[in-house]
């Protein structure tokens, strides 16, 4: 059953790469077939960067293959290829991609979802509530992205269908109070995971701020140890604006994680190793799909060898 299940997770992250695999994987096949001289090098920087691996990632895997090539003039497409989906997972292995491992005498945990509306949050937050009660957790989830009466809705839809316990507020009501009840009930009813759904407009960084900290404090009223995650929300299709999103959010509260969406539809999957070499973050979670199980735990290993397919 475990066998099957991480083979179906894999297929998964494989349909969603195919676009950069295709890309990557072919086109260096492709570029290695003829001579490699420093045009060919430099077409191969060209492509890493148009699998969005970003501007330092692409030059340092670059100069790494014109090292290794001068070293080794006979070495083929495959051999090259090799090496560089060796640095990939050197680059994304760093950070472990796992939650905080929380004690049963801390429990309930606590998962504050932050990001840019339009980015996937919200649906994002049901996704991982499924997938936790999948998991033979006893979860709850917190409506509190008061902002939107669309957020409120949304989340109750989800819960209702896939019997999750949920606590809302009204339309424009204090976010930080739903907190307070969410975690209140949390305990009560001996839950296992509370996941706080917050907010994502960035009109002004400072009401940002204020918001959060507000929602913060409120979790540490309750359960002194929470949030013991906070995981910012990044749709993988926005590339450097993504990144710039991340340290906005990073300067406000401290990230622990990553949940990358809409990585069923872009040929650019490379941004998953640009956004974790640039921001040190790690990436916890990915979105491959629409539908509710669409949602899986990222793993470099699956995730390198997916990307170059």
């Amino acid at each position: 059953m475990i066998l099957k299940f991480i083979k179906s997770g894999y297929q998964k992250v494989k349909r969603a790469f195919a676009k950069t695999g295709a890309m990557l994987g072919n086109k260096m096949r492709a570029l290695f077939k003829g001579k490699i001289d420093e045009d060919t090098l430099e077409q191969l920087e060209q492509i890493f960067y148009e699998a969005d691996l970003g501007v330092q990632t692409s030059v340092e895997l670059t100069e790494r293959v014109r090292a290794l090539y001068r070293r080794n003039p006979a070495l083929n497409a495959d051999g090259l290829i090799a090496e560089v989906r060796q640095e990939i997972g050197k680059i994304l292995s760093q950070y472990p991609p796992t939650l905080k491992d929380v004690s049963k005498t801390q429990l309930p945990m606590v998962i504050l979802i932050v990001g840019v509306n339009g980015n996937g949050k919200t649906t994002s937050v049901a996704k991982l509530a499924k997938r936790m009660q999948d998991e033979g957790k006893k979860v709850l989830i917190a409506a509190a992205d008061t902002f939107r009466a669309a957020a409120i809705e949304q989340l109750e839809t989800w819960a209702k269908r896939h019997d999750i316990a949920m606590v809302k507020g009204v339309h424009g009501s204090d976010p930080a109070a739903v907190t307070f009840d969410a975690l209140s009930a949390g305990i009560a009813r001996g839950v296992d995971v509370v996941i706080i759904d917050t907010a994502g407009r960035l009109h002004t960084k400072t009401d940002l701020m204020k918001e959060l900290e507000k929602i913060k404090r409120s979790c540490h009223k309750v359960h002194p140890d929470s949030p013991h995650e906070t995981l910012l929300v990044l749709d993988a299709t926005t590339g450097q604006n993504a990144i710039d999103q991340a340290k906005t959010f990073n300067q406000f509260t401290p990230i622990t994680g990553l949940i990358l969406t809409k990585l069923d539809g872009t040929a650019k999957g490379g941004i998953v190793v640009s956004i974790q070499q640039q921001l040190q973050i790690p990436v916890k979670f990915i979105g491959v799909g629409e539908a509710i199980d669409d949602f899986e735990p990222f793993d470099s290993e699956s995730f390198v060898e997916a990307l170059f397919e």
